[in-house]
């Protein structure tokens, strides 16, 4: 079984979750194996391999558990972008739509220096909103962001589409 067919059988969908018409992505039977839990953040960290990533910025909650182990693996710091209200320091914060109003994620003022190399790690690309409000925040501060790497892609949503000429890779697409 190839490395990627191996990491989807581990993935189970949860239909009508949290609300009906919604499948659900659950990775955590992939988190709770080892392996598979290895070979996922082998490949998020082969997408840059040969480049110095100095920061691997990770989107709040799940993307923190991919981001977290991708920054210790490539030597890197880590920074968390998260809900507005969640972080105890200095600020900035990028809206972005939901289905039902907007929300707003935020990273610490001085989280990322001018010029930094980060990568952006989440579980889900989706809609895009949320990796593009990451996006903004990372731009703000002046990172070069070489890529959005994702475990899984929900292709059908278009979520690349918000993220315009930003280079996007993951590593399941459904």
């Amino acid at each position: 079984m190839s490395d990627s067919s191996s990491l989807a059988a581990a993935i189970r969908d949860i239909p009508d979750f949290p609300k009906p018409g919604i499948v659900f992505k659950d990775i955590t039977p992939l988190l709770a194996d080892p392996l598979l839990f290895r070979r996922s953040i082998d490949l998020l960290c082969q997408l840059v391999a040969g480049q110095k990533v100095d920061k691997v910025v990770g989107i709040d909650a799940r993307g923190f558990i991919f981001a977290g182990a991708v920054a210790d693996r490539l030597g890197a710091g880590f920074v968390p972008v998260r809900k507005k209200g969640k972080l105890p320091w200095l600020t900035h914060g990028s809206a972005y739509t939901l289905e039902y109003g907007e929300a707003i994620v935020e990273v610490h003022q001085d989280a990322v220096a001018s010029g930094e190399k980060v990568l952006l790690v989440d579980d889900l690309l989706a809609t895009g909103g949320t990796a593009a409000a990451a996006l903004k925040l990372l731009e703000a501060l002046g990172a070069q962001v070489l890529a959005a790497a994702f475990l899984i892609e929900l292709s059908f949503l278009d979520g690349r589409k918000v993220l315009h000429d930003q280079r996007v890779e993951s590593i399941l697409r459904y």
